[in-house]
């Protein structure tokens, strides 16, 4: 299983997601969701982000710290943390 499959498979536990997604599709489709869930359901944002454990105060200093927007911030962090899961799965695996 290749890399963005991988991602694909640990993100869909808590998203519906296409099966066929490239990694920047994937970002579009996760930043577009987290900006509605800041906007309409922030509390099953806060509950996604600890199920996949994304470091808090790390978010916290990323958006306090970027111009950028803060569903971008988001999904790069929630994916950054996947792909870490993912690799210290295949480091330990065997």
């Amino acid at each position: 299983m290749d890399d963005t499959n991988a991602l694909l498979k640990i993100i869909s536990k808590d998203f519906e997601l296409a099966d066929e997604l490239n990694e920047g599709q994937l970002r579009e489709t996760l930043v577009t969701t987290f900006a509605y869930l800041i906007d309409a359901d922030f509390q099953k944002l806060l509950q996604i982000l600890y199920r996949a454990d994304v470091d808090q105060y790390k978010l916290k200093e990323l958006l306090e710290n970027t111009n950028s927007n803060s569903a971008e911030v988001i999904a790069d962090a929630y994916i950054a943390r996947q792909k870490a899961k993912i690799e210290t799965w295949k480091k330990y695996s065997p």
